[in-house]
């Protein structure tokens, strides 16, 4: 490991995020639930979660950690119900509909060059111990190139993922807490980051307020945050805790990423580029 893959690490988690959260959010996301006859949460924990097969639902709300089990079973069980290959179709289509507005502008060669690239990236990642990334690992590789792109960056990103799980493990954080960590107003505003909002968190991962209350608690009593749950902010601790997840996450997804790259993250950029001019994503508008 070294430092240049450790950076290259965090490069890779912003640069391609935005192409593939357009799964989860994007125009078609109604219309798909209406054809997959499941809400839209349903439709995301069965997408999601589709490579595992129909597992327990148990076992997805650990893959998935910061959700409330109990809203992950009602979704899962839906999801199953309503068919995991028909809802993972129908994911699939949605993106192609979405893709070829977004990149209608991007060489399409260029796109399978692209996409070649992550397959042989994802195709030598280490898989123990990174349930979701295994499971996504073994799902059929899609022949149009968004879409073979989108299932390697779903790869890449629940393996980076796995390996935050244990990193949050190893901090003995739960879920929830590990949400209302990130989520916590930090000591220097100025700093930018990522967030959810408190709000959203808990309606999209199942969390009542008095749940959410009880974790701000427990982790004022550690010294991590201070003030009131929908106030509260990360003390000096916290913010230390926060930044050794982060570096270790980084850290830890540093072997994935060896000679060239840079060179494949630079070429992704205008795709990524694309997706966000397309203001599909929360926080985007069109351009």
């Amino acid at each position: 490991m070294t430092d240049t893959a450790v950076a290259l690490a965090r490069r890779a988690y912003e640069t391609v995020e935005p192409f593939h959260v357009v799964a989860y959010f994007n125009p078609g996301i109604r219309d798909a639930c209406r054809d997959a006859g499941v809400d839209q949460h349903a439709f995301y924990v069965g997408a999601r979660a589709a490579p595992i097969g129909e597992a327990h639902a148990s076992v997805v709300a650990a893959a998935f950690y910061n959700f409330s089990p109990a809203v992950i079973e009602k979704g899962w069980s839906e999801a199953v119900a309503a068919g995991l290959a028909e809802i993972d179709d129908r994911r699939y289509a949605m993106l192609a509909e979405q893709y070829a507005t977004i990149l209608a502008g991007i060489d399409p060669a260029e796109i399978e060059h692209i996409a070649a690239g992550f397959g042989r990236l994802v195709d030598d990642l280490p898989l123990a111990g990174r349930t979701l990334a295994a499971a996504w690992a073994s799902s059929p590789v899609p022949d149009p190139p968004a879409l073979a792109l989108w299932r390697h960056l779903s790869v890449l990103r629940e393996w980076r993922g796995d390996n935050h799980l244990s990193e949050l493990i190893r901090h003995g954080l739960t879920g929830l807490e590990a949400g209302v960590l990130h989520e916590a107003d930090l000591p220097d505003p100025t700093v930018r980051r990522r967030v959810m909002g408190r709000r959203f968190f808990r309606i999209t991962r199942g969390w009542s307020e008095d749940a959410w209350g009880a974790a701000v608690a427990r982790l004022a009593e550690r010294g991590l945050v201070e003030g009131e749950p929908e106030e509260h902010r990360l003390t000096a601790e916290g913010m230390s805790v926060y930044l050794d997840i982060e570096a270790g996450t980084d850290a830890i997804s540093a072997p994935a990423f060896g000679d060239g790259s840079s060179e494949l993250l630079d070429r992704i950029r205008p795709l990524t580029k694309a997706v966000i001019d397309a203001g599909v994503i929360p926080g985007t508008t069109k351009k």
